[in-house]
């Protein structure tokens, strides 16, 4: 796109040199959010580069006027720094995947805003530009409806077991073949039908690609969505001659796909699978969640206390009920008690713990838990069977056995936590509900698994008190 540059020839390297600084925070920033010790000061450092790179954008083009910039401004810092404020710790997996949404969104209408310009002025459109503008539609338009229904699983609204359309197979080539046919005929002439053609499909494949997934593993396709809306910005920042805007979607495009990988690893997917959809379940198989009639062994506060008191290692597993219980504050209180009567702590993370990738690195960092007791899962395995107490604190699936041996359920292959592996093991739950896969955790009724019902948070408050006391 052709643009008129405010301050001539030095104003344009002046945009530039914004870009580069842009470009180099973008990175940097990128670069430290791979740390939960430096995590917030690279969100910054991002959010700092995208100020400098909209600003470089609206002082250095003729693009709108003032009056519209700063409205747009005003209205979306609010709507940002209150979800950022307000929305809870739980809540982050659905605000990510409706901000992936809009993400993609934005990329679509600013392609279809450069397409009606350029055929209003008749001007002719380069095959390369056709080809972006596809692009940009394509890509946003499957990362809208996508991440709208992602958020729709998350939240509740969808149901979060895999929904199987009859001949979904055929109605997703069919559509794969109309998107190509359409960009064909964008290529060969340019048209807004064809483009609106185009859009259509885009948003039906993105309902129906994450519609047949699972709500277990829904951390992957927020990744995924994630890098989707960073190609389609990349693409739009080609449509539009941008640098930074290709270069920041290139950067959140590489990121979320290595990020797809390390989840796909962590829940034993194909990456191929994953793109194309309906993983994680086969055509008519059957949930094993659901009543369990087999006992289990309860315990009260006092036990665990004393189990924890006199052990000489501890883990703690955190899982998606520590964050609604909001206990990580109370966990590493409890964990400060301990490591003050000489006992090992340490805190195994599970790459899907949660319902994103990081749910409880974050969580625990907000509690201020030493980063060098955090351990992933390939670090932390091998030492359960050396451990004397695990203490699972509302994960589920990731330390279901059944993922190792039962073929049957939507979870096998799965790498586990090796909870099992323990000597004793206290489970924390508000009751006997299946994980987000909705199978059952046999991990339960292992006689050295001991049930604590009830708040994850009032549980730990209480064996904290009883820890003092001993």
């Amino acid at each position: 796109m052709e643009t008129t540059h405010l301050f001539g020839v030095n104003g344009m390297n002046i945009t530039n040199a914004a870009y580069i600084v842009a470009a180099i925070l973008f990175i940097v920033g990128l670069k430290q959010l791979g740390s939960p010790a430096t995590a917030r000061n690279g969100n910054r450092m991002s959010a700092l580069a995208m100020l400098v790179a909209i600003v470089a954008t609206v002082v250095g083009n003729d693009i709108a006027s003032w009056e519209f910039i700063l409205a747009g401004a005003i209205v979306g810092s609010a709507i940002g720094a209150f979800s950022a404020r307000k929305i809870a710790m739980t809540s982050m997996p659905q605000l990510v995947a409706i901000f992936n949404g809009f993400g993609g969104a934005a990329s679509a209408v600013i392609a279809a805003a450069e397409l009606i310009r350029l055929i209003d002025n008749g001007a002719d459109i380069a095959q390369d530009v056709s080809i972006t503008i596809m692009a940009s539609v394509i890509v946003g338009g499957v990362t809208l409806t996508g991440s709208f229904i992602a958020y729709g699983k998350l939240q509740g609204i969808v149901p979060t077991r895999p929904i199987l359309l009859p001949i979904r197979n055929v109605i997703n080539v069919a559509l794969l073949i109309g998107m190509i046919a359409s960009t064909v005929w964008l290529v060969i002439d340019p048209s807004m039908t064809a483009f609106m053609i185009a859009g259509a499909i885009a948003l039906a494949l993105g309902i129906l690609v994450v519609i047949p997934i699972g709500g277990a593993d829904m951390p992957v396709v927020i990744a995924l969505l994630n890098s989707y809306s960073g190609i389609a910005g990349a693409a739009t920042g080609f449509v539009l001659g941008n640098t930074v805007l290709i270069i920041a979607g290139s950067l959140v495009g590489a990121s979320g796909l290595i990020l797809t990988r390390i989840m796909t690893k962590a829940m034993n997917r194909s990456l191929a699978n994953v793109m194309l959809g309906g993983f994680g379940v086969e055509d008519g198989a059957a949930s094993a969640g659901g009543d369990d009639d087999r006992p289990v062994t309860s315990i009260q506060h006092e036990d665990a206390a004393m189990m924890l008191a006199y052990a000489q290692s501890v883990i703690f597993v955190p899982g998606y009920g520590l964050a609604v219980a909001q206990a990580q504050h109370q966990v590493r209180e409890l964990a400060d008690l301990l490591k003050a009567k000489g006992i090992s702590v340490r805190y195994a993370i599970h790459p899907v713990a949660g319902r994103m990738p990081g749910h409880m690195n974050v969580l625990l960092a907000e509690a201020n838990v030493p980063y060098d007791e955090l351990k992933d899962l390939d670090e932390i395995n091998g030492e359960f069977q050396r451990t004397d107490v695990a203490v699972v604190i509302g994960a589920n699936d990731v330390t279901n056995p059944s993922a190792r041996t039962d073929k049957s359920s939507p979870i096998y292959g799965m790498p586990i936590l090796n909870v099992d592996q323990a000597q004793s093991v206290i489970m924390m739950k508000r009751g006997m509900s299946s994980g987000f896969a909705g199978v059952q955790n046999e991990l339960f009724f292992l006689d050295k698994t001991q049930m604590l019902f009830g708040d994850a948070k009032d549980s730990v408050e209480k064996i904290t008190a009883e820890v003092k006391d001993l």
